[in-house]
């Protein structure tokens, strides 16, 4: 048996019904108007294929993540048409076909790395490749962490996480598949997201 049938079989059950109900209640508690800013800037990507600094600042209001921080002022000193020349490189990465899912979220992760703000940690990175690739990428944060750790599932912090998180997301919509529910990798993340909000 492989990881990917293993953490597939691992959703079978109970861990999926836990899961579903998480998914449930998200959406049920969640204002359809949470997700505007989101699509607005994932329309804007479609059409530039690139993602520019007012993008992200709009996505880091989406995350609720903090501005008041070094990382922030480094990154709006830079001109935008390099921010773009990066993101550009994730923006193609996230959406290459000819790659596994888990594939190209590392390659988009990686394009995102030279950037201030992003050399580290994956919470407003995996925001913007969601972004870019809506049908494609989800968000990775603590919660999302937590969710996983009470499915049972294991993600380590070590370097290239969110390669191995989307590899994760993808089996669960294996898993999803099979229990009749098509899920979309964003589908998977809210779960998580509500369902380790019971931890932090």
């Amino acid at each position: 048996m492989t990881t990917s049938d293993a953490n597939v079989g691992a959703m079978q059950q109970e861990s999926w019904k836990i899961l579903l109900k998480a998914h449930e209640q998200y959406f049920s508690e969640t204002p359809r108007a949470y997700d505007e800013v989101l699509d607005e800037v994932a329309g804007r990507i479609g059409s530039s294929k690139s993602i520019g600094k007012a993008d992200i600042g709009s996505l880091l209001l989406w995350k609720r993540l903090r501005a008041d921080t070094r990382w922030v002022r480094n990154l709006m000193v830079i001109p935008d048409k390099e921010v773009r020349e990066h993101t550009l490189k994730a923006v193609e990465a996230a959406n290459d076909l000819s790659r596994s899912v888990p594939e190209a979220a590392a390659s988009g992760r990686s394009a995102l790395s030279p950037l201030p703000g992003f050399q580290a940690g994956d919470a407003l990175a995996s925001a913007l490749l969601l972004a870019a690739a809506p049908e494609r990428m989800a968000v990775y944060d603590r919660r999302a962490q937590g969710g996983l750790e009470m499915l049972g599932l294991q993600l380590s912090p070590a370097r290239g996480r969110y390669g191995r998180y989307m590899e994760l997301v993808e089996n669960i919509r294996l898993s999803a598949s099979a229990n009749d529910h098509e899920w979309t990798a964003r589908d998977v993340d809210v779960a998580l997201y509500w369902l380790g909000g019971s931890i932090y």
